[in-house]
């Protein structure tokens, strides 16, 4: 008996279109799609920068309690090694920058990498 109340709730929730199985019911915007690489986009603004030939990684000393340290020590760690290509290097120039972070229960360890890039002078 309540297998067939539970087909009769599911019948009468697509009749009344409580569920929709359309193609667009689950759309997803064009601009936020991270699941494509899209060159068009990468090469913007690339064309003012000159860049090194090999990407950089940084990383903080070890896992720490607080992500946004963590970040920021990776961050500072891929400055430090970018030095030795540009001597002030932004990782926000960075081409094909990269900041991600391993989580082990409540600390993290993050990781940068990138291949820096400075503003080409004019």
């Amino acid at each position: 008996m309540q297998n067939f109340a539970l087909k009769a709730i599911v019948a009468i929730a697509i009749a009344t279109g409580s569920i929709a199985f359309a193609n667009g019911a689950f759309a997803q915007d064009d601009t936020f799609d991270l699941s494509v690489p899209k060159p068009e986009a990468e090469a913007e603004g690339q064309e003012n920068l000159e860049c090194g030939t090999e990407t950089i990684s940084g990383s903080g000393p070890g896992f720490h309690a607080d992500r946004d340290k963590s970040e920021t020590m990776a961050i500072d760690d891929w400055t430090e090694k970018a030095k030795k290509v540009f001597p002030d290097p932004d990782f926000d120039l960075a081409k094909d920058s990269n900041l991600s972070c391993a989580v082990q229960g409540l600390y993290s360890k993050c990781f940068a990498d990138g291949i820096p890039c400075r503003e080409k002078a004019e």
